[in-house]
């Protein structure tokens, strides 16, 4: 062994680790300066021996170093505990739970970043509270204008109700509701929605069941929203479901397709039963005063006859209590007074003229014969 160090190691070995008589049973001389390219898999090697000294205990052994294991649990430790931030959008709150219990009842986490405890010992709700939702009962919308009958499909286990006078009506409704109890809308009801459509549904068959059909077509529809709107914001209060109702509007209120024309026929008798009751209305409102300024007439007139029946007689009673009195004080003179008035009203009218005579017999009247007179 020539040219060998004390330690068995040959001076002339290539940086890579290859002795320089890599190739010597090649026949073939080194390229360029006489350099190998690196071998991946060494390299993959020492760095694995590398770690398992760094963690293995006196750099070998079956377990993990202590150091090693404190690290990883204090990473761990850390990534849990920053996935336990949270944000909360503009138009939700945030109803933090601990083992399922609600934490922050009294304050709701407002919009912005906040933390609570990671899953599995926390979790966070953030109901949508400030957007107006809508449910709707009696059809399912096939597009975004379901206002229109062509865009709906009709669900008449919804939609058929039963009116006060016993008629049966068809009727598509939606209610317009939002969140304003973020708390009582999660824990309160497993399905707030379900459980709102539902009662939607039992309260305004109950508005219908009181009323007449004609109040539903067309005639007090708004007082049947409004009954609606009381009646289900009621039982969601009871319920406690955290909904708040802004408004019931009724889509389409109709008779059923089958006696849509026997319907139409009654309604149309209907309109002529209150054109004719309209029209006899107002002969009655026409003749009836009439009839009763001539009745006032009647009886004015009859009034004033009386008081002026009533006058005269007690003139007349007057008059002759006064002629009496003044006989009584000279009966000759008032004797032969009334017997001149007497014959005074008696002749008046009469065409005679009769002269006394006078003295000796002798009248005192030229005797005048009117022939043109005479002619009348």
């Amino acid at each position: 062994m020539t040219g060998d160090d004390e330690d068995g190691k040959k001076p002339n070995s290539n940086p890579w680790g290859a002795p320089n008589n890599a190739n010597k049973n090649t026949g073939k001389r080194p390229t360029g300066s006489g350099q190998q390219p690196p071998n991946l898999e060494d390299i993959f090697r020492k760095s694995q021996d590398r770690f398992k000294k760094m963690s293995m205990p006196n750099g070998g052994g079956n377990g993990f170093s202590p150091k090693f294991i404190l690290f990883g649990v204090v990473c761990a430790l850390g990534l849990w505990g920053v996935s336990g931030f949270y944000r909360v959008d503009s138009d939700a709150v945030g109803i933090e739970m601990t083992f399922g219990k609600w934490t922050n009842a009294a304050n709701p986490s407002p919009p912005g970043l906040h933390w609570n405890w990671p899953a599995p010992i926390g979790a966070v709700e953030r109901p949508v509270v400030t957007r107006e939702n809508r449910i709707t009962v009696g059809f399912e919308a096939t597009s975004g204008n379901f206002r229109s009958r062509a865009d709906r499909r009709d669900v008449p286990a919804e939609s058929m109700m039963l009116t006060g006078d016993e008629n049966i009506v068809d009727i598509d409704f939606i209610v317009f509701w939002r969140i304003k109890d973020g708390g009582n809308y999660v824990f309160n009801v497993a399905r707030p929605e379900e459980a709102l459509k539902s009662s939607a549904e039992s309260v305004m068959r109950g508005v219908i069941g009181e009323r007449p059909i004609l109040d539903a077509l067309a005639e007090r529809r708004r007082d049947i929203e409004q009954a609606t709107i009381t009646r289900l914001q009621q039982m969601m209060d009871q319920y406690g479901t955290g909904i708040e109702i802004k408004n019931v509007q009724l889509l389409d209120v109709s008779p059923p397709e089958q006696v849509v024309d026997s319907f139409n026929d009654v309604q149309r008798a209907r309109a002529d039963k209150e054109k004719m009751r309209n029209q006899a209305e107002a002969y009655r409102n026409s003749v009836l005063p009439q009839a009763k300024g001539q009745a006032q007439k009647i009886s004015q007139e009859a009034q004033a006859y009386r008081e002026q029946i009533v006058d005269k007689a007690k003139g007349d009673a007057d008059r002759f209590t006064k002629v009496y009195n003044a006989y009584k004080q000279n009966e000759d003179v008032t004797t032969k007074r009334l017997y001149l008035e007497t014959m005074e009203t008696v002749l008046k009218d009469t065409k005679k003229v009769i002269i006394s005579d006078g003295a000796k017999g002798a009248s005192g009247v030229v005797p005048y014969l009117p022939l043109n007179d005479l002619k009348k």
